[in-house]
């Protein structure tokens, strides 16, 4: 039996693990995104034409780029403006290579950059990201954000129009200001993650084309970056998070929460992968490589929650520990709403209760504060202003899973035992809380 890919699954992994080369390539190259994308899209095509009839070359990659290559060129020389094309491409690659290359040199990485420029527009950023390196149809695109075709395409469009017009150099930033800068990066690619994981409209709880392009896009970065905290970090955190994802949704379509879980249902490999990233910046923060960022901060706190066998197990006051390094990086309301059940878990829902009343008048329009604030009054017997609660948070919910799960909720108030969920017991502190929980803060 032959073990060798069939034709169409080659073209499939080499669109997932070649698409973002050769686009990076083609703009280094000719110093155009649209002969880029157009050329590398035509080297697909011909792929998708050519490799079944003629078989799988040995080297897929090089094919599609010597392909695509010659497709730009054809292109150009057909251009009625060709000459203009040209000189186009002529200035951007004589500033490409005036201007410093970054610390690593590699075009997929310069090609992120300049999609997560600071001069675009976060939608215009993610809708890039998604197009040139994670290889999405502007159909897909459209479809994830619920917005039509046309509408994403002449956002992409202005997008390319704008790094064009305003000469956005094609390059990594100096080593200088690559955090600044990455930072930028990161929050594209979280955002990607959490629209998947957690839509915020549409008829699907869960998109997991965004979650699975988000996490590629992380194993890119954690490739091109192996030295960075935060990139490990991220690529920790949103690998923990979707390994729960096959317990996330009932058959009825509702969301099950973490702590009702079937947790033999985790992907466990993708946990073993998570821990394994966290482990190692523990080990290096340790070894003075700088206090643990934000995103290596929310792994650990999911480090603890995949490590307990039940939630009975879950480390609460660790998991509490963890936010309190957390909001000293991040004191947004987000995160100190997240903080406000850790300490609800620890040490009662009254604590909790007071630590999300603090945060309830900037979040007001959030689904998620009037949730967090309808279990806690539930838990301290208070189910008339729990019901108030829950309504507010089932008018604001965006996603379906959500609505349904917290339309169940509130139909189960005056049938449920106070304390549903809660852990019965605490356990001692899991090894990511206790690392770094016990480390001094930040500064």
């Amino acid at each position: 039996m032959s073990l060798e890919p069939t034709p169409e699954r080659a073209i499939v992994r080499a669109h997932r693990e070649e698409w973002a080369r050769v686009v990076a390539d083609l703009a280094r190259r000719f110093g155009d995104l649209d002969v880029a994308e157009d050329a590398a899209a035509e080297a697909f095509a011909a792929a998708a034409a050519r490799w079944p009839r003629e078989g799988v070359p040995p080297n897929p990659g090089g094919w599609l780029t010597t392909t695509a290559t010659r497709k730009a060129i054809d292109w150009l020389r057909r251009e009625s403006q060709r000459d203009a094309k040209h000189q186009a491409a002529r200035i951007m690659l004589h500033d490409d290579a005036h201007e410093p290359t970054g610390p690593i040199d590699d075009d997929r990485l310069r090609l992120i950059f300049t999609c997560c420029h600071p001069a675009l527009a976060m939608e215009a950023r993610v809708a890039l990201t998604l197009r040139l390196l994670g290889g999405l149809t502007v159909a897909e695109i459209a479809r994830a954000f619920l917005v039509p075709e046309t509408t994403m395409a002449r956002r992409i469009t202005r997008a390319k129009a704008k790094i064009k017009a305003a000469r956005i150099p094609f390059r990594v930033p100096s080593a200088g200001d690559i955090q600044q800068r990455l930072g930028g990066v990161l929050a594209v690619v979280y955002l990607v993650f959490n629209e998947g994981y957690l839509a915020g409209a549409g008829d699907d709880p869960v998109r997991a084309d965004l979650t699975d392009r988000a996490i590629h896009l992380g194993r890119l970065l954690r490739t091109l970056l192996p030295d960075d905290g935060e990139v490990a970090g991220l690529l920790a955190l949103m690998l923990l998070t979707d390994a729960r994802r096959p317990a996330r949704v009932s058959r009825t379509g509702a969301l099950v929460t973490l702590d009702e879980q079937d947790r033999g249902a985790w992907d466990r490999t993708l946990i073993a992968e998570g821990h394994a990233l966290v482990r190692e910046r523990i080990a290096a923060v340790a070894a003075g490589a700088g206090p643990a960022g934000r995103y290596q901060l929310q792994a650990a706190i999911n480090a603890v929650h995949t490590e307990a066998a039940s939630a009975r197990d879950t480390a609460w006051p660790a998991i509490a520990a963890l936010y309190d390094r957390l909001v000293l990086l991040d004191p947004s309301p987000i995160v100190r709403l997240n903080r406000a059940v850790a300490i609800a878990e620890a040490d009662g829902p009254g604590p909790g209760l007071a630590e999300a009343d603090r945060v309830a008048e900037v979040l007001d329009g959030y689904h998620a504060l009037h949730a967090v604030r309808a279990q806690l009054l539930h838990r301290l017997g208070r189910d008339d202003a729990a019901r108030t609660a829950y309504d507010r948070a089932i008018a604001l919910a965006g996603n379906p899973g959500e609505r349904a799960y917290l339309t169940l909720r509130r139909d189960r108030l005056g049938r449920d035992p106070l304390g549903q969920g809660r852990p019965a017991e605490l356990r001692p502190t899991g090894w990511a809380a206790t690392r770094w929980a016990r480390a001094d803060p930040p500064s």
